[in-house]
């Protein structure tokens, strides 16, 4: 375990990105516990405002990250100036993608349902730096040998499969296990065998003739969502906070 660990965390060229997601998830974690408190009423917080005009922290989130991203392009990257570019651009991008949704549907949707996608972008993000930090590369170019990865021939055949794989469940309505299978080529693979969800490009290109098709595919999303989208919900909730209740509609309202 040790060994790993100073393999794969500790290694030298790798210390920008571990203090990028440590940056990253900290951010994250501190900004949703001032955002919760200002919600309550609670604490000295309260929401940042210029002449009336309400500034959401994607604002110094997108200077932060410019700044971090400029200045690890231009510095050492084991330096002091690669240091500090990656706590900045980590801190920047937890401000940014804390607000996803907001940059998503262009309404300040923070505390509403749609608000949710904001706590997955920021999980699904630090899981997937997670992975490169563990010594996972993007394609499974990870699981080609030295002698493999002299052979260009076999890189591009790797990283065109694995792209295909992942291509093809993200065609299936499967964007989660797509994103995932580019780091992990097995994850990408099962996206890929799997049935396409209802409603996906695969399912209306494929399944348009095939009503059992269809209806299988149906039932085994039906099954999935049943399952999997209370304890989702539950974990959104307590990482992120539970969105307001929509407002009850009268029947025949819109």
């Amino acid at each position: 375990m040790g060994h790993w660990w100073e393999r794969n965390i500790l290694e030298p060229g790798k210390l920008p990105l571990l203090l990028a997601l440590t940056a990253f998830v900290l951010t994250f974690v501190i900004t949703r516990v001032i955002t919760r408190l200002i919600r309550a009423g609670k604490g000295p917080f309260g929401n940042v405002k210029a002449g009336g005009l309400h500034i959401h922290h994607v604002v110094p989130g997108v200077v932060l990250t410019v700044v971090g991203g400029f200045g690890a392009v231009a510095s050492d990257r084991q330096g002091v100036g690669g240091v500090v570019s990656a706590v900045l651009f980590g801190m920047g991008a937890g401000l940014v993608l804390d607000e996803f949704a907001l940059l998503l549907h262009l309404d300040d949707v923070y505390w509403s349902e749609e608000g949710r996608k904001s706590v997955e972008v920021v999980v699904l993000t630090a899981a997937l730096v997670g992975l490169l930090l563990a010594g996972f590369s993007p394609f499974g170019v990870n699981d080609l040998s030295q002698q493999e990865l002299a052979d260009r021939s076999t890189v591009i055949s790797n990283i065109a499969a694995n792209f295909l794989l992942s291509l093809i469940a993200l065609s299936k309505g499967k964007a989660r296990i797509a994103v995932f299978g580019v780091i992990v080529p097995l994850v990408g693979l099962v996206g890929a065998v799997r049935l396409a969800r209802p409603g996906s490009p695969w399912a209306r290109r494929f399944y348009g003739g095939r009503p059992r098709a269809r209806a299988k595919a149906a039932l085994r999303a039906y099954r999935h969502d049943r399952r999997w989208a209370r304890p989702r919900r539950a974990l959104q909730d307590w990482i992120g906070g539970k969105p307001d209740p929509r407002p009850a509609r009268l029947p025949g309202g819109r």
